[in-house]
Order: structure tokens, then sequence, then C-alpha cells
């Protein structure tokens, strides 16, 4: 399960399991309901006074395979309210009162791909594996929500080739296609994130939230909407 690594000015959320390079429960990170569950609580533990910088991050070979599939097949008609919550997800990280920067260790593909963009600043490591939106190949569409994050946080021209061709990209592809900020080793990956999010550690606090949810509105309206029955 995700937990915290609270040590310092800077607090961690590890998508993974503590102590595991890979989480016997959810080797992939997969947005799993209980998942989704947990990692909402910890998010509501780092808002608490005093509020702190964040880095997203994981071990291992995945940052996160998004879509819990197998329940999506399972049960096709809580698919809506699934969504919502992934949505919701989104909102909560894109708002937070504190600096955020995902430091992406590994694949992050679809939901996934798309948490690491609701951060204020996204740092990906060298050599080992892709950010990509494996939806068209699969034969998915984008939720509204989805489309709105990915028109806002990417250029155009990006948004059309990750969405419409499902294209992997390897950290300096993604830093060329301005979907990371920086491509970092693996070995300096989280120490880089925390020394940018405790740079900017003076800001975190309420009025931080107010210019994020003024900067966002647009997409927060959208990922508020209830995706409507037979989406998929």
């Amino acid at each position: 399960m995700p937990f915290l690594n609270g040590d310092g000015e800077v607090v961690e959320l590890h998508l993974g399991a503590r102590g595991e390079e890979i989480s016997e429960s959810n080797p992939e990170n997969r947005f799993r309901t209980h998942w989704l569950d947990e990692v909402d609580a910890l998010l509501d533990q780092v808002v608490a006074d005093p509020p702190r910088p964040l880095v997203i991050t994981a071990t291992g070979k995945f940052f996160s395979n998004g879509l819990d599939t197998d329940h999506i097949f399972a049960a096709p008609d809580q698919l809506p309210g699934y969504l919502d919550r992934v949505h919701a997800l989104y909102a909560k990280v894109l708002t937070l009162p504190v600096p955020t920067v995902s430091a992406v260790n590994g694949h992050a593909f679809g939901a996934g791909a798309m948490l690491a963009l609701c951060t204020d600043h996204v740092l990906m490591r060298t050599e080992r594996g892709f950010w990509s939106l494996p939806e068209a190949a699969l034969t998915m569409p984008f939720t509204r929500g989805m489309a709105t994050l990915l028109r806002t946080r990417l250029t155009d021209r990006t948004a059309t080739e990750a969405m419409y061709t499902s294209r992997r990209y390897g950290a300096d592809d993604a830093v060329r296609a301005g979907i990371v900020d920086e491509a970092v080793d693996a070995e300096l990956l989280v120490k880089r994130a925390t020394e940018i999010a405790a740079a900017r550690s003076a800001t975190a606090g309420p009025n931080l939230a107010l210019i994020k949810r003024g900067l966002r509105g647009p997409l927060l309206d959208d990922l508020a909407r209830q995706t409507p029955p037979g989406v998929f």
C-alpha cells in the first residue's frame, strides 16, 4: 500500500509498498479502489499542520500503470463512479496548498501518466521507463476531464501526438515534448525533486491553493462533472 516518508522538510508520497521494490498486492501501482482510498487519506495528512511540500514517487519498474482494468471489466456498471474517483484524485493533487513535484521512477501509463501531470513540476528518470497514453491503442476514449487535463498541461502538438498515437516517451523525449521538466539519473531523482520542492516551501499555505484553483478553474470544472454511463 502507498505510504508517506515524512522525514525532513519535504514529504514523500510513495505509490507502492514500504520496503518493497514491487508490491505483491499491487505490483504496477494501479488505481485500485483501496489504493485510491489510501492515497486520498495520505494526501489529507500532507496538508495537515504544518503543511510541507510534497514529492510523489515510487520504486521498482512502475510509477503507475493507471486504471484498474480488472475492476473495470469485472464491474462495468461501477465504471462511472470509479472514474469520478480518479478525477477527484487529480483535482485534489492539482489544488494541494503545498508545492508538488512528481519524480517518475519508471513506467507511467494512462491514468498514471496523467497523475504525474497533476503536480506543479515533473521529473523523470533517465534510461528506463516510459510516459505513455495507451488509450488509442486499447480502443479506449478519454473522459472529458482527462482530455482537459492533457490539453491544459501539454502543448496542443504534444497532446495530439500522445493521445492519437499512444507513443511511448523516454525521459529525454518527454523533456523535448514538454511533458516533463527535467530528466534526472535514477540515483538522483528523488533528491532533485526534494530540492525543487523545498525551494518553494515558503509558498505553502491556503493562498497557494487559491492561486491553483484560479489557474485551473475550467479544468477543475470538467473534472468535477459526473462521468456518464457508457463512457467506454
